[in-house]
């Protein structure tokens, strides 16, 4: 996939808006493959929503979602499924993690199925994020900010063209924050991939090619 782009997307929840000001809903905007974008939100915006569009999870918005020119409206549930493992990641706010699982058998669940990553690049990350020793725990059992660095470390262990990561640094301290822009990057350029950040505050302090208000 060489490209997303939103052809005057709106939820329609904002249709009856009229003052609605915003540099992504009902615009002609394109994420391209290889560049780093940076949606800045306030609370309310939409910025969920956008998540979810761009993931096939909802539908309910106005205008268009086109991957290679190609509407994901239209999309089957084995289009679907291949974008999924293949073209597109996603580090969801509410991270998705299974609380009864541990962090290892967390992020085990997503290579065994892709077998995209090595078991010592995973320790790698581990370590570098600084929760090597709660590698064993239950994820029910790891502060918000571990379950964060967890939650990274399985939503790169597939391949992807674009990687979409919402509020990824919201509990994590400015040193775990680096680290996690450091890996982020190093793993989107090894696949030559697009990145979607989106923030409601703190942010990913990265050279962002475009940084757009939600």
């Amino acid at each position: 996939m060489e490209s997303i782009i939103l052809k005057h997307t709106l939820p329609k929840v904002f249709a009856q808006v009229a003052d609605l000001r915003s540099e992504v809903w009902n615009q002609e905007l394109a994420f391209e493959k290889g560049k780093t974008y940076l949606v800045e939100a306030n609370s309310g915006t939409g910025k969920s929503s956008l998540c979810s569009y761009i993931f096939g999870y909802r539908k309910d918005y106005e205008g268009q979602i086109l991957f290679d020119g190609d509407d994901i409206a239209k999309f089957s549930t084995r289009q679907w499924v291949r974008i999924r493992q293949t073209s597109l990641s996603l580090l969801w706010q509410e991270l998705r993690l299974f609380p009864e699982l541990t962090a290892i058998e967390n992020v085990a669940i997503k290579n065994k199925l892709t077998s995209h990553q090595s078991s010592q690049q995973i320790d790698e990350w581990f370590d570098m994020l600084g929760i090597a020793d709660r590698k064993h725990a239950k994820i029910g059992r790891m502060s918000f900010g571990q379950q964060q660095r967890v939650a990274l470390i399985r939503a790169l262990c597939q391949p992807f063209d674009f990687i979409f990561v919402d509020e990824p640094i919201s509990h994590l301290d400015d040193t775990n924050s680096r680290i996690v822009g450091d890996i982020l990057t190093h793993e989107a350029h090894r696949q030559g991939a697009g990145v979607i950040i989106t923030s409601i505050g703190k942010h990913i302090e990265l050279n962002y090619d475009k940084i757009l208000k939600l």
